[in-house]
């Protein structure tokens, strides 16, 4: 999925990386003849590709970046009380990711647009929300389960 270009850095060996608004890094290497981007050489050309987005395959995994840890989380949430906000699509902001527990019952997690579909969430297992993307959960019978929060660690 693609994420826009929120700033850069350089790694230890002095390679520059483009930090996304997801909170994962890619790097962004000129190396010729393989890679071609001459514009991560000089300041102006990076400040110009800021916004621009790149495919990050560790949102597609769903991996919650190695930096962050959870924040906050809501209280738990029965088929009775779940937030009607919940059960329609709905995303989280810019850099923040959630985890869905279930502590009892089921819960499926539909993802827009992901080619797998809805998953069956019970005890063990959990959803992982991805920043920005449209979401929404639907208990299924007697449930119980709480969204943590996770953002980037200072």
């Amino acid at each position: 999925m693609d994420r826009p270009i929120t700033g850069f850095h350089q790694d230890d060996e002095q390679h520059w990386v483009a930090e996304l608004s997801c909170g994962h890094n890619q790097h962004t290497r000129h190396d010729p003849p393989l890679s071609e981007r001459e514009w991560v050489l000089t300041q102006q050309g990076r400040s110009s590709r800021l916004g621009i987005s790149l495919a990050c395959p560790a949102c597609d995994r769903a991996e919650i970046p190695e930096a962050f840890a959870p924040y906050k989380r809501t209280p738990s949430f029965t088929e009775t009380s779940v937030p009607r906000a919940l059960l329609a699509n709905h995303t989280t902001k810019a850099g923040v990711w959630g985890r869905i527990h279930v502590e009892r019952g089921e819960l499926v997690y539909s993802i827009e647009g992901a080619s797998t579909g809805a998953q069956r969430l019970v005890p063990g297992t959990q959803g992982v929300v991805v920043p920005e993307v449209e979401h929404r959960v639907e208990p299924r019978g007697d449930v119980s389960f709480y969204v943590e929060f996770w953002q980037k660690i200072s």
